[in-house]
């Protein structure tokens, strides 16, 4: 799949789960019930030894994308490639991260705080990065000010995106999609609560059903 399709499809799920997995085992329910309740991709962290095995448990389940999350460097993204990952997501602007991705041909969304990094983001060719941590730095209230002067950019708020907030980061145009975890936080995943997963995807999808992309 090539990244413009795999940005297109983030764009049209609207929301992107954070993933923060302690157990591979549970990695292919977790999708399921992410699916179920219609939310068809998830942002897999390497933030634990099980992220990269979860990462390539989910992948290649059908109609669904999954993403790595946390790449911190180039020999990270030719992992997460081999486990199966269409996108890659670091919290920061990492030349050598965004560079291999872009060798590889999968989408990259770097974390940006600045203009410099936006300015830095588009001299690589990218039109879409992620903005973290976005609840600390201004919220939708900096996007609206960064995306007047890059009007070609779409940013993916990731930071203190919650329920309460998803719809006025979305109802604003340069808003790809807004990343977050809580339809499915690390608790409810080392519980084994899929039911509660499923029940709160499906309440995060019908809230941002609707929204254009």
């Amino acid at each position: 799949m090539t990244s413009e399709r795999v940005l297109e499809l983030l764009a049209g799920i609207r929301i992107v789960p954070v993933i923060v997995i302690d157990d591979d085992a549970y990695a292919s329910e977790v999708a399921a019930a992410l699916s179920v309740g219609g939310i068809r991709c998830a942002e897999i962290t390497l933030r634990t030894p099980a992220g990269l095995r979860a990462i390539e448990a989910v992948a290649g389940a059908e109609d669904f994308v999954v993403g790595a999350g946390t790449v911190l460097t180039a020999e990270q993204v030719d992992q997460c490639v081999d486990a199966g990952a269409e996108f890659i997501v670091s919290p920061g602007f990492d030349d050598e991260v965004v560079e291999r991705a872009q060798h590889h041909g999968i989408a990259v969304l770097p974390g940006v705080a600045t203009a410099t990094e936006i300015q830095r983001a588009i001299r690589a060719g990218l039109d879409a990065v992620k903005f973290f941590p976005a609840d600390r730095l201004g919220g939708l209230e900096t996007i609206r000010s960064l995306a007047a002067p890059f009007p070609g950019l779409r940013f993916v708020p990731s930071g203190g995106v919650t329920v309460g907030n998803a719809l006025e980061y979305l109802a604003h145009p340069a808003i790809l999609a807004v990343s977050g975890s809580w339809m499915a936080t690390r608790d409810l995943i080392r519980a084994g609560d899929f039911t509660t997963i499923q029940r709160l995807s499906a309440e995060a999808s019908a809230l941002v059903a609707g929204i254009p992309s």
